[in-house]
C-alpha cells in the first residue's frame, strides 16, 4: 500500500479513509516496526476491515500485527450490535486460542537440577501435535456438555478447583453457545481432542520471574522474582477449526445477498442480527467453551506431572491459575463511544481484552488492580504479565497485543533455519525444547517472530497496557 500514514505520536499512526472505508485505520508501532508493516499486505487488511458496515472509531492493529485470513491477526475492531456484522475471518480458525499463567512456591533452583526430567514427562504426559487425542473420553452428551459450559465440566469433573474458574475470561464460559449449531463433523473433530496442545505455535512453557516492573500489582496477581510459572498455550483444536471452515462457507454464499460489495472473499459476513450471523456465535460460543475447559484439563495434567517428577505434596508445589485469557473471539460488550454507551461486537484476532481497574468484567480478585493481561514471546526470549488500562478502555475498547508476531512465514523459516540446529542453540540458553512437528523447531524458532520485548514496549508506551513482570524461559514443550 504506497498511501502515507500520519504519525499521532510515537506509538499511534493513523491510515486516513480513501475510498470505501468508513473509518479510518489506526495502528500501534513504533518507527522500526511501522517501516516493516509498510512493506507488508497488513495495511491493506486494516483499511479492508475498515469498510465493513457497522465499523465504529477506527480498524486498529495492535504491534505484533501481521498479515493473516480477512482480517490482520492482531487487529481489532468493534461492530455496532444492530447494524453491524460479525465475520468468522475477524475471530480466525482457532477460535478462542488463548493462554493461561499458573504460579508456584517453586524457586529455579527447586527445578533446574530436575528440569530434564520434568521436561520430559511433560512431553510424554501431554499430547501435542497434529490430530494428537487425549485422555479424556467424551460422550456425545458430555461433549455437548463442554460446549455448553465450558471450564465448568473440567473442574466437575476433576480436572481443577473452582477459583479456576473465577480466574478465567467470562469465568470459563461464553454465553449462548447451542451445539445445535455445530457440524457433525466439527463434534467428530472436538470428541477426541480434549486435552491435547495441538501443534504449531501451541505450547507449555516452564518459566521463571526474572523481573518485576510493578510492585503492587505483581503481588496483587501473587508474583515474585525467582517465582516458577506454567503457561499454556492452545485453543479449540480441530473443533474450532471445523466451526470458522463450516460458517466461512455459509458466509461466503450469503454475502451476495448483501447490498454491499466486499474487498476480500476472505472477510466473508453477515449482519449480527440475521439468522446466520447468530448461528455463527452461537456456534462460536461453543468453540470458545470448548477451548476453555481444553486448556484447563491441560493445567490439571501439568500439575500432576510436576507433583510426581519434582515428588513434592501439592502443599509444596502451591499451583494457582493467575489468569485465562482468550485471543481469537467476538464478544458481545458495552462501550462508551462519543459520550454514549454503545453495544458492539468486538471482534479480537490475535489481540488481548485489556480492561481497567474497577471494570465489572474483572474478576473480584483483580479489581482494585485491573485485568491481567498474558503475553507470551518466541520460546527463546521471554513472556510478559501486563494489566489492561483505562486508556485501552477509551481508545481499542479494552484491547491489546497478544504475543511476538511473525516476522517470517513458516517456509521462510524453515529457509533461514536450514543447517541450524535451534534445539541445541536453545539448550546453550538453558532452555530445553520437546516438540513433535518434523518442521515445528525451524518454524517457530525465535527469529520467525518480532521481539516480544519491542512489542510490549509499544503498548506500554502508548498506554494500552502496562507492564507487571517479566518471564524468562526453562523448558518448553511444542506441539
Amino acid at each position: 500500500m504506497t498511501r502515507e500514514l500520519i504519525k499521532i505520536n510515537d506509538y499511534v499512526w493513523e491510515l486516513p479513509r480513501t475510498g470505501n472505508m468508513r473509518v479510518p485505520g489506526r495502528i500501534y508501532a513504533d518507527g522500526d516496526m511501522i517501516a516493516a508493516i509498510r512493506q507488508e499486505d497488513t495495511l491493506i487488511q486494516v483499511a479492508n476491515v475498515a469498510s465493513l458496515p457497522g465499523i465504529l472509531k477506527a480498524s486498529m492493529a495492535m504491534p505484533d500485527v501481521h498479515q493473516g485470513y480477512g482480517f490482520p491477526i492482531g487487529g481489532v475492531a468493534a461492530f455496532d450490535w444492530q447494524d453491524g456484522i460479525v465475520s468468522p475471518g475477524g475471530v480466525g480458525y482457532d477460535i478462542n486460542c488463548g493462554v493461561r499463567l499458573a504460579t508456584t512456591r517453586l524457586a529455579e533452583g527447586d527445578v533446574r537440577p530436575r528440569l530434564e526430567d520434568l521436561v520430559n514427562g511433560l512431553y510424554r504426559n501431554i499430547p501435542s501435535g497434529v490430530g494428537s487425542q487425549g485422555s479424556v473420553k467424551l460422550t456425545e452428551r458430555d461433549e455437548k456438555t463442554v460446549l455448553r459450559t465450558g471450564s465448568r465440566w473440567a473442574v466437575e469433573n476433576g480436572f481443577g478447583e473452582e477459583r479456576d474458574i473465577e480466574h478465567t475470561e467470562e469465568g470459563g464460559v461464553l454465553p449462548g453457545a447451542d451445539p445445535g449449531e455445530v457440524s457433525d463433523r466439527a463434534m467428530l473433530r472436538g470428541k477426541k481432542q480434549l486435552g491435547t496442545l495441538g501443534s504449531g505455535n501451541h505450547f507449555l512453557e516452564v518459566g521463571v520471574v526474572d523481573e518485576i516492573y510493578d510492585d503492587t500489582v505483581a503481588r496483587s496477581f501473587g508474583l515474585y522474582e525467582g517465582q516458577v510459572t506454567l503457561m499454556i498455550h492452545t485453543g479449540s483444536r480441530g473443533l474450532g477449526y471445523q466451526i470458522c471452515d463450516d460458517f466461512l462457507a455459509v458466509m461466503a454464499r450469503h454475502v451476495q445477498t448483501l447490498p454491499f460489495d466486499l474487498p476480500d472473499r476472505q472477510l466473508s459476513c453477515a449482519m449480527i442480527q440475521s439468522p446466520q450471523g447468530q448461528r455463527y456465535l452461537s456456534a462460536m460460543a461453543c468453540a470458545a467453551n470448548y477451548a476453555w475447559a481444553n486448556r484447563q484439563i491441560l493445567m490439571h495434567l501439568a500439575r500432576e506431572v510436576l507433583l510426581n517428577v519434582l515428588h513434592i505434596s501439592p502443599r509444596d508445589l502451591a499451583m494457582r491459575l493467575l489468569y485465562d485469557v482468550c485471543h481469537n473471539i467476538a464478544k458481545k460488550e458495552e462501550h462508551l463511544i462519543e459520550g454514549k454507551r454503545r453495544t458492539v461486537c468486538v471482534h479480537r484476532k490475535g489481540a488481548t481484552r485489556s480492561f481497567p481497574a474497577g471494570h465489572p468484567a474483572v474478576c473480584a480478585a483483580y479489581r482494585s488492580v485491573g485485568q491481567p493481561v498474558l503475553v507470551p514471546g518466541d520460546m527463546g526470549r521471554a513472556s510478559y504479565v501486563l494489566v489492561g488500562t483505562e486508556t485501552a478502555l477509551a481508545e481499542t475498547f479494552g484491547s491489546t497485543c497478544h504475543g511476538a508476531g511473525r516476522v517470517l512465514s513458516r517456509t521462510a523459516a524453515k529457509k533461514a533455519a536450514k543447517g541450524r540446529a535451534i534445539y541445541r542453540e536453545l539448550e546453550d540458553k538453558g532452555i530445553l525444547v520437546r516438540w513433535t512437528g518434523r518442521g515445528t523447531m525451524a518454524e517457530e524458532m525465535p527469529d520467525a517472530y518480532k521481539d516480544i520485548s519491542q512489542v510490549v514496549a509499544v503498548v506500554h508506551g502508548a498506554g494500552l497496557s502496562r507492564k507487571v513482570a517479566r518471564l524468562r524461559p526453562m523448558a518448553v514443550v511444542k506441539g
